[in-house]
Order: C-alpha cells, then structure tokens, then sequence
C-alpha cells in the first residue's frame, strides 16, 4: 500500500481540526463553558484526545477560535446570500448583513456567545488565530464595500460595536433588545431599517437619545 500523499494528509488534518471547532460549538452550546470537558469535544468529533493538544495550546484557545470560525462562516454565508447586493446601494447592503448575522449569532446561540464574551474579557483575552484573522478580514472587506475611506481603522470600530451590541442582548438580568441596538447601528451607519435580513417587528420609534452616537447626519463616504 502506497503512502498517502502529501495533500492527502494535508486535507485529512483540515477536516479533523474542522470537526473539533464544530464539536465544539455544538457542545458549549448544550452545556456551557465549564461544563464541555475536552474528552467530551474528542469524542463528539470522532478524535483522539491528543489531537486536541496537536492543534491548540489548550481549552480557551480552541473555544475561541471555534466561535470565530462559526462567525466567519455565519457572516460569510449572509454576504453571499442571492441576491448578491448590486446597484448603488450595495455596500450599505453588505454592511446591513454583517450587522445582522453578528447580532443574530446572539439570539441564535445565547449560551455560546455569553461564554465567548465572558472569555474574552477574562484573564485570557483576546487569542489570536487563523479563525480570528478571516473573521477580521472579512469585516475589513465589509468596510472597504460599504466605502469607507480608512478600513484599518474603521473595521476595528465596527468589531467593538458588534461585540458591544452581543454584550448588551446577553446581559444576565438587563438584557436590551435587538432590535433597538439594530437600529442604533443601522443610524450610526445610514442604513435603512428595511436591509440586511431585518426582523419582523417595525423599527423602534425615534426620539429616544442614541445610544450610540449618530452619523446618519454626516456625509457618507462614496459607495463602491
């Protein structure tokens, strides 16, 4: 029997890191952090308990890079839902989009996403890695299309945004709706209420002091 080749291997260690993120997800998302042991991830992926400690420096870092990867895919999946955004209005389209699968990640996978957060704001951090840095580009990529002038710095203002929003709709005993933190976003933005994948409620009513400060008033930067 001859030896597999090169990209065979190559592919076989992709799909397996692949099926421990997805194990991942799926467990946190049933149990919680604490609860989803490391065998457990092995087991539900079909892996050997070692092949965790191959790939990732340990628990935190495989959680992380699991949720980023769900995101990276998530927003990559509502960019290049036909319709593909055309015309005028396509990069406020394509942000709209971003917006909304990052906000229904929250209503989607509260536990996960409340267990990602509280990571993130842990001792650990912010861990850096391949999942986090496709995520990123994407969100730079979003910024470029909508057009703006410096994406360096304004895909990183829209990140903490997001990640603000998700806090806000996990929050234990406060939680604030999403769809008015859709809203505030969308202002921010010069968005209209009616793109992206809005929800079934009507935009809430205005009048309200912002809670994020407003941009809508500004001249926009030139669509691409």
């Amino acid at each position: 029997m001859s030896p597999r080749s090169a990209s065979v291997n190559e592919e076989l260690r992709r799909r397996s890191r692949e099926r421990l993120l997805q194990a991942t997800v799926d467990l946190v998302g049933e149990r919680g952090y604490e609860a989803t042991t490391l065998g457990a991830i092995a087991d539900r992926a079909g892996s050997a308990r070692g092949l965790i400690s191959y790939y990732f420096s340990g628990k935190r870092q495989l959680f992380q890079s699991a949720v980023h990867r769900l995101m990276h895919l998530t927003l990559a999946e509502a960019l290049d839902r036909r319709p593909l955004p055309d015309g005028p209005d396509a990069g406020r389209e394509v942000l709209a989009r971003a917006i909304d699968a990052v906000l229904g990640l929250a209503g989607e996978r509260p536990v996960l996403m409340r267990a990602h957060m509280a990571g993130i704001l842990q001792q650990e951090g912010f861990v850096k890695c391949d999942e986090q840095r496709r995520l990123a580009a994407l969100l730079r990529t979003t910024m470029v299309r909508y057009g703006s002038a410096d994406p360096d710095t304004d895909y990183p203002m829209l990140r903490a945004l997001l990640m603000g929003a998700v806090v806000a709709v996990l929050l234990p005993g406060a939680p604030m709706a999403a769809s008015r933190l859709r809203a505030e976003l969308f202002d921010r933005y010069g968005l209209d209420w009616k793109l992206g994948a809005p929800p079934t409620e009507t935009a809430p009513p205005g009048g309200a002091a912002p809670l994020i400060p407003s941009r809508a008033a500004l001249t926009l930067p030139a669509q691409n």
